[in-house]
């Protein structure tokens, strides 16, 4: 008998940790290995975040916090959620937990029984099925297409809706692929769950501020106000304001829900770290015209990105809305073989190949739970991705 827990075993590590693990594997060996696979930011945590947690610390403010977020921070998010969507929370309706990631994983502990359905719209975010078979739900997984841009469609939810399901999850802009979903297009969503008054919204925002070509956030409590008693919204610090080490999430939802989120969390991490938060609270109430530029950034690096990609013949990038990744097809390289003798039959065949061979790392897309694809990390520099890319065009010049 293993002494592991069963639940456990149905779960997997994540592989876009593993993969930056073996490319820093091979960089402390020596090699020059570009890394992609990443979803981190190049930039600094801005001057005026970190002035405030070192005020924090002076003023001694190191101290345990409430288990779920200091009464400052919970006000400043509600500040947040009015300011940019109009939605009005108070603080008991917010919960601040260590990085996006536990606030997720802390609404599905609280609320899922055996045999509770999640639909989880392909490609995901490598940690959201695995959250919810730890918390004993089932995913469901509904899978887009680059046909509509890797954007699930008003009958695709319709159909994976069953009397068990329990949440949606979603996620826009998109890690992986980038893709944000319109007013429109999100309505067409909102109006299905209007039809299913039993299926909650799990919201994920973190990538809002990364949005480019005029696109315009949104999202579903926004659009569809009738379904803000049953939307927990969800967002962080992490990419926008470059915090990613600082580790603070929340979400914002019905009083219920965040008290027996608050239950979980005081029962398992407590508070998130007393000087981070109150860097978020600077990041949120501070200056915000660093996000623009940071913003335009990006978009110089994504449309580098898909130009050198879609010229590689068997690669096909579509342009994404938001976020900081591409999720390119390699469909027209399937069945290929590199100089050394690998035969490229799946995606992760190709994504290690290319981290053996042509040293880059990316993250192969059965992992996101749709291929064959890949996901590229944008959030470094022009030199680095032009160079990364150079590679990947020789890489796929030289498969027979």
């Amino acid at each position: 008998m293993s002494f592991l827990s069963a639940t456990l075993s149905r779960v997997k590590p994540s592989p876009t940790i593993a993969m930056t693990a073996k490319a820093a594997e091979l960089r402390a060996a020596g090699r020059d290995v570009i890394g992609l696979s990443a979803g981190e930011p190049d930039f600094d945590t801005p001057q005026n975040i970190k002035d405030a947690a070192v005020a924090a610390i002076a003023a001694g403010k190191t101290k345990y916090t409430a288990p779920d977020g200091i009464p400052e921070l919970k006000q400043a998010v509600c500040d947040k959620m009015e300011r940019d969507h109009g939605l009005a929370y108070v603080p008991a309706q917010v919960s601040v937990g260590t990085g996006g990631k536990q606030t997720l994983y802390n609404a599905l502990m609280a609320t899922l029984n055996d045999g509770d359905e999640v639909i989880i719209p392909a490609p995901y975010w490598v940690s959201y099925p695995d959250m919810v078979l730890l918390a004993g739900g089932t995913p469901v997984i509904a899978e887009t297409s680059i046909q509509t841009n890797f954007k699930l469609t008003a009958d695709q939810l319709e159909a994976a809706i069953t009397d068990k399901t329990k949440w949606l999850i979603f996620n826009s802009p998109s890690n992986p692929t980038g893709a944000g979903y319109s007013w429109d297009e999100l309505k067409e969503l909102t109006d299905v769950l209007m039809r299913h008054p039993h299926v909650w919204v799990m919201t994920d925002d973190m990538y809002e501020h990364l949005a480019y070509d005029g696109f315009e956030f949104c999202t579903p409590a926004q659009v569809e106000p009738a379904l803000y008693d049953r939307t927990l919204t969800c967002n962080g610090v992490s990419k926008a304001y470059a915090m990613t080490g600082w580790r603070i999430g929340y979400a914002a939802g019905p009083v219920e829900l965040i008290a027996a989120m608050r239950k979980v969390q005081s029962q398992s991490t407590s508070n998130p770290c007393s000087v981070s938060q109150w860097a978020a609270v600077e990041a949120l109430n501070g200056t915000q015209d660093f996000l623009a530029p940071n913003a335009e950034t990006f978009k110089r690096r994504r449309d580098l990105v898909v130009s050198m990609l879609n010229e590689v013949e068997g690669i096909s990038c579509p342009t994404p809305e938001g976020a900081f990744y591409v999720y390119p097809s390699i469909a027209g390289l399937i069945g290929k073989t590199t100089p050394k003798g690998t035969v490229i039959d799946t995606d992760e065949a190709f994504a290690v190949a290319l981290l053996e061979e042509a040293d880059v790392a990316v993250v192969f897309g059965a992992a996101f739970g749709l291929s064959p694809n890949f996901r590229v990390s944008y959030a470094t520099s022009d030199e680095a991705l032009k160079e990364a890319c150079t590679r990947i065009q020789t890489f796929c010049a030289s498969l027979t």
